[in-house]
């Protein structure tokens, strides 16, 4: 499979995602249900590593990769403790838009940190989905 592939199953469990957490975290504290899921996915994630792969060499990494995965890890955390609240607090049809101006954050952020080169169709994208999640997030 390629990247297009697997971007849009990514996009599809996301979906799916949003929907279970919503029925999930009714009458929930949203950090203890973010706990939770956490704890799952950190199981499932060791699950697919051990099964698949050479997981031994985790002790070979760089320093620089423990850093910028740790990093990357803490980013997700904050990430979903805050999308936990936010779907406890909104509709999710209105709070899975917004959280997908991470599109918009991601493009920014690769022409300012890793020197990326935005093209006319990205910009035009990039700004087609930062109107389009505003208008889906409006009452």
């Amino acid at each position: 499979m390629n990247w297009l592939t697997w971007s849009l199953l990514s996009a599809g469990f996301a979906g799916v995602t949003a929907i279970l957490a919503k029925v999930g975290i009714a009458g929930v504290d949203s950090n203890l249900a973010t706990a939770v899921r956490t704890t799952v996915v950190l199981v499932f994630a060791w699950g697919v590593a051990f099964a698949t792969g050479p997981v031994g060499a985790v002790l070979d990494l760089p320093r620089r990769t423990w850093l910028f995965l740790t990093l990357s890890g803490l980013a997700t955390g904050l990430s979903w403790l805050c999308y936990f609240r936010a779907l406890q607090l909104g509709d999710a049809s209105r709070v899975a838009p917004v959280d997908k101006l991470s599109v918009v954050f991601v493009l920014v952020f690769a022409a300012v940190f890793l020197g990326e080169t935005p093209s006319l169709k990205t910009v035009l994208g990039g700004s087609l989905i930062a109107g389009g999640a505003v208008v889906l997030a409006l009452k």
